[in-house]
């Protein structure tokens, strides 16, 4: 029950209720630690809470992959991998050319030995995890600055990582932050390394409608892709090779051909990016007011140049395909997000419960001298946010989009941070993870263009030329000399002509050089890189401090809010390995309007249009038309289902999670959400909370009768 203050109003139980944000049970992202304390008979499961995640012995947990970001799932013993077209398009776009062109036409691996590797591509799967909190907060000391909270946390969080990683070689620990500022855990990895690309269906399939529906319904996307994991021949989790054998998981996921119906319980397994439903009422408006107007703008610059670019010829549309796919995706749900903030008007129902905790705060003088500030100080750090976004967005996205100045600083950098000992050293030049930092320069220089680089890199040098004085960049100043853009122009054209870091040979070549020699070399991004780091060090620094600071004041919002609400509540999601549930169900996005749950091959047939993002390959219309089905048509449709819906509460990273039954078997792949559903990242509501899925009827059906890949099925036991 709620702890409910004296004398309040039934005005004041609504918002309290409100603020507990105790909403239904199928909504949360839940932690592998709460799992067994989970009812799942009482739910509708068909199976044991031990059968989903068991700390000492084989479970569902072990059959799921974190993919490079998204989440997969074994699917075979042979490590036959089952997860999103979109998770896996960058390595299906590396392996492309205008000769063999697989996002065109899609790739088949008839054998083993026709597998291509999925370059970039790794899979972590949960080995163990414990909490660690006390040991990163022992770090802490009274007087510490912001910046050295900061500091002392990221130094401890790496020895811990470093020290994990040697007693288990060959795994992969992260610590990861529960509860910012309050709670860590440590998580031991199986890392595998050599991923390789078994199936890929044409792009027409496996990104159909293209941006008109994505994040909407109905759809009719065949978002899927099959891989396969290798390891060494003596088990050893090692690169790539010809000579490596594939892995055989602890556990892979049964495929039910039969797939679900409506109202059908369902559950999701994987690995959800973020959520921001424990934050304050100025971070929202934040969000609302400042960085997501910001953002919008500069995601449809970035669209409008990239696309334009991509007319240029089909090698060009090629290498910027990944990040204009990004970017679009970005730019819808931000939007999605930000028309969800302004209809909900979370941000005043936010301050009114603040006004609550206010009074809850200041009923009682040991509460008011520990709390009393705290709103107080919450608002004053988001207003000095509010006034650097333009900058903090340049610092933050020009070393991603410009390929040249991220070649130049990252040598730069890594020149100094190399010289530091191994945890004191920024992330990326650690030497876990420095063989990936080179190989990304690789494989950005692999999608170099440069009429696209230097174009983008110029908005982000006139951006930053128009900056407060009081931010401005020293290196951008010396090249504008008092703003004049031309001179811009004048300094890209010379850079883009003389540098050699356009050449991989080349780049890799300097990293053997100290940051003395790198200083002489007359390279125009390099020298721009060394007059920019001494400013670049200045924003990292007060990076740190400001995350120092909102870890102790977001430390103290959770603690008054949970004396508050006299209970515990689950920690926003943060890439870690959680579980939702819910039940296959339509949805009423407005007045009059009824969405049903399923999607059908006939729905995919009449969006046809011939001409892309809704150009159906002839061969799958004729396959429609023949009413080939087998024994994927779904009774109640007549047809192939293609995408369904349901109302378990996900978000970014649950792309490619699998759909799983009652029995625990997969019935389909998450893929999306509504664009009502966008929003889920700062607020659940069952009645327009849905996330869409592919129907793995569509997906087998689709294997055998279109992509020939029968003996696919086979390696997964399914028979027709």
């Amino acid at each position: 029950m709620l702890r409910l203050i004296k004398n309040s109003s039934i005005a004041f139980i609504v918002i309290l209720l409100f603020i507990s944000q105790t909403l239904s049970s199928e909504e949360g992202m839940i932690p592998l630690s709460e799992i067994n304390k989970l009812d799942l008979k009482a739910l509708g499961f068909q199976i044991e809470s031990s059968d989903l995640y068991n700390p000492n012995g084989v479970s569902l947990i072990d059959a799921i992959i974190n993919l490079s970001g998204c989440t997969a799932s074994f699917v075979s013993p042979d490590g036959l991998i089952l997860t999103n077209y979109h998770c896996a398009f960058n390595a299906v776009q590396a392996v492309t050319t205008e000769k063999n062109d697989y996002l065109q036409n899609g790739f088949i691996a008839m054998n083993r030995g026709e597998e291509l590797q999925a370059k970039g591509v790794t899979a972590r799967v949960i080995e163990s995890y414990r909490d660690v909190s006390n040991e990163i907060l022992s770090v802490i000391k009274p007087k510490m600055s912001f910046t050295e909270r900061t500091k002392a946390i990221e130094k401890k969080t790496k020895n811990l990582i470093v020290e994990t990683e040697k007693k288990f070689p060959g795994r992969r620990a992260e610590v990861a932050e529960m509860f910012i500022g309050k709670t860590y855990i440590l998580f031991i990895y199986t890392y595998l390394k050599d991923i390789r690309l078994v199936y890929a269906p044409p792009r027409s399939i496996g990104e159909y409608g293209g941006e008109i529906d994505n994040w909407m319904w109905p759809r009719h996307t065949g978002d899927f892709t099959v891989l396969r994991a290798y390891t060494a021949k003596n088990g050893s989790f090692d690169d790539y090779s010809p000579e490596n054998i594939p892995y055989h998981p602890k556990k892979h996921l049964q495929v039910a051909p039969e797939g679900v119906k409506e109202e059908d319980i369902v559950f999701v397994l994987g690995y959800p990016g973020t959520t921001n439903r424990h934050r304050p009422a100025d971070f929202v408006s934040f969000e609302e007011e400042v960085r997501m107007p910001y953002m919008i703008g500069l995601y449809e610059w970035m669209i409008n140049t990239l696309e334009r670019m991509s007319l240029k010829n089909r090698s060009t549309e090629i290498k910027l395909a990944p990040q204009l796919k990004g970017i679009w995706n970005n730019a819808k749900r931000t939007k999605g997000q930000l028309e969800g903030l302004t209809k909900l008007k979370l941000t005043d129902k936010m301050r009114k419960n603040e006004q609550i905790l206010q009074k809850f705060i200041d009923e009682k003088p040991d509460r008011q001298k520990k709390y009393g500030q705290l709103l107080t100080r919450i608002q004053a750090f988001y207003s000095e946010k509010r006034k650097d976004i333009a900058s903090d967005s340049i610092f933050g996205y020009i070393r991603k989009y410009s390929i040249l100045f991220n070649n130049a600083f990252t040598l730069y950098e890594a020149s100094i941070e190399r010289k530091k000992a191994d945890t004191d050293r920024e992330s990326l030049y650690m030497d876990r993870n420095f063989d990936k930092t080179k190989k990304n320069i690789e494989k950005d220089l692999n999608n170099y263009d440069e009429e696209t680089d230097k174009t983008v890199f110029k908005e982000f040098l006139v951006r930053s030329a128009q900056l407060p004085d009081q931010q401005q960049i020293t290196a951008v100043t010396q090249i504008v000399s008092g703003g004049k853009n031309g001179t811009i122009d004048a300094f890209l054209e010379n850079a883009y002509k003389q540098t050699q870091l356009k050449d991989l040979k080349f780049v890799m070549g300097l990293f053997e050089k100290s940051t003395e020699e790198l200083k002489l070399i007359p390279d125009p991004f390099l020298q721009f890189a060394v007059a920019f780091y001494s400013t670049f060090k200045q924003q990292k620094e007060k990076e740190k401090r400001q995350k120092g600071e909102l870890d102790e004041l977001l430390s103290h919002f959770i603690d008054i809010k949970k004396e508050f609400l006299g209970k515990e509540f689950i920690p926003d999601a943060n890439s870690t390995f959680r579980l939702t549930y819910g039940h296959i169900r339509g949805y009423s996005p407005a007045d009059a309007v009824y969405y049903r749950p399923f999607t059908t091959l006939k729905g995919l047939i009449e969006k046809n249009t011939g001409i892309e993002p809704f150009s159906v390959p002839p061969r799958l219309i004729k396959l429609f038309d023949e009413k080939n089905f087998g024994s994927f048509q779904a009774a109640g449709l007549n047809d192939i289902p293609v995408a369904m819906l349901y109302d378990t509460d996900t978000t970014g990273g649950n792309s490619g999670s699998p759909v799983l039954d009652a029995k625990g078997r997969m019935v389909g792949l998450n893929f999306d959400r509504v664009y009502q559903a966008t929003i889920n990242d700062y607020a659940w509501d069952k009645s327009y909370s849905r996330s869409i899925g592919l129907d793995i009827r569509f997906v087998l059906w689709f294997l055998d009768k279109f992509g020939g890949a029968r003996y696919l099925l086979e390696e997964m036991k399914i028979e027709e």
